[in-house]
């Protein structure tokens, strides 16, 4: 019978791809904001063959999505297939996703079980990852092709074999990472790093030629497409560079001191420990230590490319021409998640091993839920009171597997922990209404503003910017749709109708209140004295109106 430890990664793979296929269909909310918006309106072009490799032409273009062609490249290929929807429009991101547990598990199921596992659970059960399976966001796809570049250095440089073709695979995974997200430079200072050390050791030498070889002709050929489409090698660059110059308000480029000294100093460990990365850092953390003692190639690796991209998350800057740091928020740490989690499985399974160290994480634990103090306190509780009970029940002595430290029931037990800890906030979001209504709504739209209806459909300020989304982007020739407070402006010609679309979900949803919807459901209804409803699907309703009726 196949002993349970070589079994455990791939009980955890089915786990993990479960879970994030119900996260994926429970959760998904259509269309979240302009990027996603814009990715999908871009392979819808090429798809459809309408797509202009051109720049601006008065230079005003604030824009990098349209150059991150392998985001929205196989999202045509899906379109083309499968026709265009919200579900259709995410499927290349929830590939990706579930595609980087896939890799964990094909490469280390049988060389480092444990670490196989809690790398999967650690990564693929993030909330923040789950999360942006949802949305046509570049993240998860970068996260995939980052894991990829790091595996194919890390393979190809332990193989005597093949070393051209590993090498040639680097430089190709690494083009590919540039052509979803410019953050793949995050592992420029590591790669540095690896090739200085193989220099100096006169080592790899055929994986490196290959490497360089091939990534200079890929660079050459991308800067040569640019300069014959736009008159400008650099024209990538120039735009990130134009872009943040946009969006400098807030980003520290306004002399800000005191806001910088706190986003290079203290406001990384915040933001990490509040987006349930603590448990990963501090389990890296125990895999550093216990490198020191009793190296391990692997271990190192992980390690020091999590420390390079930390530290380039933490101190580095979009920009080339000022210091500007990288927005705290989750999606842009999605390059650090691959080796911090395969690190901090190598933490796990060291304590697994030898069940030392527990009273030091428990505690380290408890004090990150003790400073957090809010519902994301559990996600350090449970592995913390995990740590001490089995540090605490450990026995190398006793006759039960359960007790003692190496066997796979041990294992077993370490993994259940974090699979209870890391489940609680999915399955939460998972059992909680919709908050955009997104299927309501797209039901209405189909069912009931569909050719041959003729007229105008009033909706919300965040409908008005993506309605053409729900029609495939092509939308009905005789509707027409405008803004609520375009009500008292719009004459209908005769044949005409008016419709009011109302998503209350939208009106009330804490993530558009903030700054777009400045208007409540009254104040909506108001407008539109005159009005009889002709359908509802939950939270939504559908209006015809009369317009210019008295108030």
């Amino acid at each position: 019978m196949k002993p349970l430890s070589s079994r455990l990664p791939d009980l955890t793979l089915v786990f993990v791809v479960l879970l994030t296929l119900a996260y994926f269909f429970l959760t998904h909310e259509g269309l979240y904001d302009l990027d996603d918006y814009f990715y999908a309106r871009y392979a819808h072009q090429l798809a459809s063959g309408t797509f202009a490799v051109v720049p601006d032409p008065q230079g005003l273009l604030h824009d990098p999505l349209k150059e991150r062609w392998l985001i929205f490249g196989p999202v045509a290929a899906v379109y083309t297939i499968f026709g265009i929807n919200s579900i259709t429009s995410t499927l290349w991101p929830l590939l990706c996703t579930l595609g980087c547990a896939g890799v964990i598990w094909g490469v280390y199921r049988h060389r480092e079980p444990v670490v196989a596992a809690a790398a999967m659970l650690l990564l693929g059960l993030h909330y923040f990852t789950l999360n942006l399976t949802n949305y046509l966001y570049p993240d998860n796809i970068l996260m995939f092709w980052c894991l990829c570049c790091a595996l194919s250095l890390l393979l190809g440089r332990q193989t005597y074999r093949d070393q051209l073709v590993w090498g040639a695979g680097f430089a190709a995974l690494n083009f590919a990472a540039l052509l979803s997200k410019e953050t793949i430079v995050y592992y420029l200072p590591f790669y540095l790093g690896v090739l200085t050390l193989d220099m100096y050791r006169q080592r790899n030498t055929r994986f490196w030629v290959a490497a360089v070889a091939l990534g200079v002709c890929l660079l050459g050929a991308y800067l040569a497409f640019y300069q014959l489409y736009t008159h400008d090698a650099l024209y990538r660059l120039h735009l990130i560079e134009q872009t943040n110059e946009y969006l400098k308000e807030g980003n520290f480029l306004a002399g800000n001191r005191t806001a910088l000294v706190a986003r290079i100093t203290y406001q990384p460990v915040v933001f990490l420990v509040g987006t349930g990365l603590g448990v990963a850092l501090l389990l890296a953390g125990a895999a550093a230590l216990y490198s020191r003692r009793r190296p391990t190639a692997d271990a190192g690796f992980w390690l020091g490319l999590t420390f390079t991209t930390l530290a380039f998350y933490w101190l580095g800057s979009t920009s080339l021409s000022h210091y500007n740091p990288i927005t705290l928020v989750p999606r842009m740490a999605t390059p650090l998640l691959p080796p911090l989690c395969v690190a901090a499985g190598f933490g796990l399974r060291d304590f697994v091993a030898n069940g030392r160290g527990g009273y030091w994480l428990a505690l380290l634990l408890l004090a990150g839920a003790g400073w957090l103090h809010n519902s994301l306190s559990v996600l350090y509780m449970v592995p913390a009171l995990y740590f001490a009970l089995a540090t605490w029940w450990t026995n190398p002595a006793a006759t039960s597997p359960w007790r003692r430290p190496g066997t796979e029931h041990f294992a077993a037990l370490a993994l259940g922990a974090l699979v209870l800890a890391l489940s609680i906030r999915p399955l939460y979001f998972m059992q909680k209404p919709s908050v955009s209504a997104h299927r309501a709504q797209q039901q209405l739209m189909r069912e009931r503003l569909q050719a041959p209806a003729r007229g105008v459909v009033f909706v919300d300020d965040f409908l008005i910017g993506n309605y053409d989304f729900y029609y495939g982007f092509q939308v009905p020739p005789d509707l027409r749709f405008r803004r609520f407070a375009a009500a008292d402006s719009v004459r209908l010609a005769p044949g005409e109708k008016a419709w009011l679309l109302l998503n209350r979900s939208t009106l009330t949803n804490p993530e558009l209140t903030r700054k777009l919807i400045r208007y409540q459901e009254p104040e909506v209804l108001a407008r539109f004295p005159e009005r009889r409803s002709v359908a509802q699907a939950g939270t939504v309703e559908l209006f015809e109106v009369l317009l210019n009726a008295p108030k």
